[in-house]
């Protein structure tokens, strides 16, 4: 594809969702775009990519519709190519009461799945690993299932 077309393209898939540097430029490799690293800076430049804005509405997304922890989302951002400080400065935004009311109530899911499980230790463990899977780190989890533990 013509690199003009494809960077009108990208400008479109920008412009409905955000975006960053590693996705665009797989699109651009796809459509055998010459100078992909060349258009990628034009859309930069012109303000259709930004990483600090997508750092942030992808932590924001994450943790509040799918539940990640803090954890799980650095490391998706890190695997994207995103700055250590723009990720950071993004997961500084997530609302640490939404994201521990999240987790309770993710926790709570669990915990109802797994009613009929006798052992306690066996609970907690299966409820632990299901927890650190999503991204929340141990002393967080601790602290949110001990509270459950003592209200039920």
């Amino acid at each position: 594809m013509e690199r003009a077309k494809a960077i009108e393209r990208m400008r479109g898939i920008c412009s409905r969702k955000e975006c960053c540097r590693q996705e665009i430029a797989a699109k651009l490799e796809k459509l055998e775009v010459e100078d992909v690293s060349g258009a990628v800076e034009q859309l930069c430049k012109e303000g259709f990519i930004d990483e600090r804005r997508y750092a942030r509405a992808f932590a924001r997304d994450k943790s509040s519709l799918q539940g990640w922890g803090s954890l799980k989302i650095k490391l998706a951002l890190q695997r994207k190519g995103i700055e250590a400080e723009v990720i950071s400065a993004a997961l500084e935004e997530i609302d640490a009461e939404a994201a521990s009311a999240k987790l309770e109530s993710l926790l709570r899911a669990k915990l109802r799945t797994l009613r009929k499980e006798e052992d306690s230790t066996t609970r907690r463990a299966k409820v632990f690993r299901y927890a650190l899977g999503r991204g929340y780190g141990y002393d967080q989890i601790n602290k949110v299932y001990n509270d459950i533990c003592r209200t039920t």
